[in-house]
Parts: structure tokens; sequence; C-alpha cells
């Protein structure tokens, strides 16, 4: 007998610094690390068996429904692989989203990282968050075949504000301390904006590596000491946080034409001339959500300046990948498949 419903809850992520470096090809040579924190924005994933009323025996909803007999014939790379990978049949599973997909909030790695946690509950197992984190990057970077970084898995398994070091031996995930009061103050002076325009974080990926040069790559990675630095030490105004926004995304913006385009620039520089201290463009490049370190004093010159994007408010949170609902349902598998 198999006991089953489940609903998870996976937390977002914005990367503030060392993007890019999370990449095996660097940080095996190089060493990588990532400050970002998963905020309260999620995607919501409910698997449960499938009743035997059907001529097909899985079904998949997201942008579009797909319904198969068989796991191995749904189109989405991730559901299939995944369900395979788990041995996993005869399942209802949705997906839902507090924010669009393809936007540079890792939300492809948010969904993987829900998806197997549901699959585990079903199965009747709990897991470990690092366990999460390792079966996403192995499902979306070996089995689908996608191209990227590991930081996006790792920040929607832990959850939190972190620093994640990377190496040829593999990662780690460490807290970023700081004072309550320190804390608020960051999460009210961050302010994100949508373009609007939507990519694959693995199609700019493919784009920026040809372009990509290590020297940039080394740079960036030396700026996630001065943005922990910035946070931790209570003698430094937090202003220099935004202050190094600003300097990541300029190099970021050096590693490939596709980066940003004519109209992210333009916003952009609207909102550095209407008082933001810094910012950047959350995720590989090319659309989806604009960052900005904003002061109180400039907070309603700078949204009026960005008056015609979506202002997205935010919380930090902590929590990472949950399991918010479980239903014991008996259900006894079809011994073939």
């Amino acid at each position: 007998m198999i006991e089953e419903m489940v609903i998870t809850k996976t937390p977002f992520r914005m990367s503030f610094f060392g993007g890019g470096t999370d990449i095996p090809e660097f940080f095996n040579e190089y060493g990588g690390a990532v400050l970002s924190t998963t905020f309260d924005k999620y995607c919501y994933v409910t698997a449960r068996h499938l009743p035997r009323f059907f001529d097909y025996a899985n079904e998949l909803v997201y942008s579009k429904i797909e319904r198969v007999v068989d796991p191995a014939d749904f189109e989405h790379p991730a559901v299939r692989n995944a369900m395979e990978m788990l041995d996993m049949r005869e399942l209802r599973v949705t997906y839902e989203a507090d924010l669009p997909a393809r936007s540079g909030l890792g939300t492809s790695s948010s969904f993987a990282v829900g998806m197997l946690n549901a699959f585990h509950c079903i199965k009747g197992a709990h897991t470990s968050k690092e366990r999460l984190a390792k079966e996403a990057i192995w499902l979306e970077r070996e089995l689908c075949g996608e191209v990227g970084g590991w930081q996006d898995q790792i920040a929607a398994a832990y959850g939190g504000l972190n620093r994640i070091d990377f190496s040829s031996e593999g990662f780690s995930v460490r807290p970023i301390v700081i004072s309550n009061e320190r804390r608020r103050e960051l999460e009210g002076n961050l302010m994100m904006f949508f373009t609007g325009f939507t990519r694959f974080s693995s199609d700019m990926q493919k784009k920026n590596r040809v372009a990509c040069k290590s020297s940039c790559l080394k740079e960036m990675l030396s700026l996630v000491d001065e943005a922990e630095a910035a946070l931790t030490d209570k003698r430094t105004p937090l202003r220099r946080f935004g202050e190094l926004l600003d300097a990541t995304w300029r190099l970021k913006k050096a590693m490939g034409d596709s980066v940003s385009t004519h109209s992210i620039d333009d916003l952009y520089a609207r909102g550095i001339s209407a008082g933001a201290v810094g910012g950047k463009l959350l995720g590989a490049g090319g659309g989806g959500f604009l960052l900005f370190y904003v002061e109180p004093d400039a907070k309603k010159s700078v949204t009026e300046a960005l008056s015609n994007l979506l202002y997205i408010p935010f919380l930090l949170e902590d929590k990472g990948a949950q399991v918010v609902y479980f239903a014991p349902e008996d259900y006894e598998l079809k011994e073939e498949r």
C-alpha cells in the first residue's frame, strides 16, 4: 500500500553576486562562490496517484496539459526524467507559481526541487535538503542536458540568505548571519520590477559562454567576499552592498552581448538616475526581473521613473523546500509498468 497526496512549496531565489562561478567548468579549476537569497514567492507542486478511470495513466498540468499512458512519453523533460529516475508512475502532477517562468529567478530549478520533494514523500521518505539539491542538479544538468550552474537548485532546496561555495569536491552552504535590524534594512531597500521579457536561462548561458572571460568571472568571484563583508560588518554602511551590485552588473554585461538589451539598459539607467544606488538584472540575462538597491528617500522617485513596469514587493524567506500538505490514501500500483 502507498500513502499519497502531497503539496510542496518551494521558494524562488535572487542571486546577488557570483553568478557564473557556479558552473563546473569554472569552479573545478578556480573555485566558485555565490551570495543569494530566497524570497516569499513560490512554486507549488501537487502530486497524487491517478484514479484508474481514464484511458491514460499519467497526467501533467502546467502551462499545458499532458496525458500519457507511459511517463516516458511526457514532453516535459524534467518530469519525464524525474519519473524515470525515481520509478514514479500512475501520477497526476500539477504545477502552479506566484511568478512567471523563464524570468531569471531559478523557477525551473525550484520546480525540479519541489517535484522531487513530492515524489520522495509519495514514496514514504523524508529527503534532506542536500539530497534534494544534488538530485535536482543531476536531473537538470545531466539527465535533461540543460546548460547552467548549480546555485539555483541549492538555493531552492536550502532557502535563506546564504553564501554557497563550489569546488571540485562539491558545494557547501553557509548562512549569512546579520542582525534582524540589518536584515530588515536590506529587505526594505531592495526593489524588484518585472521587465516583461522572458527567456530560457539555458539558452542565455549557451549564448554567453563563448564570450565569457575567466578574468571577468574571477572579478565577480572576488566581489562575493566584499559583498559578504558589506552585509556582516556593522561598521560598513549597507549602501555599500548596493554599490557592489552595480559593479557586478557592469562585469556581467561585459561577458556577452546577450546579457542585456537596449531596453534593459534604458530601464536600468532610469532607475539609477532616479536615485537607486545600484542594481542588476536577475538571472542569466536577456530579460526577466530588475533588482535595485534603493534607500528610503529615493523609493518614490524610482517607482515613478519605472512606473511602466510591474513592481513586485517581497520579503526574504528562510525555510527553503517544504512539504506543506500530506494526506494519506491507500493505493496499490499495478505490478507491471
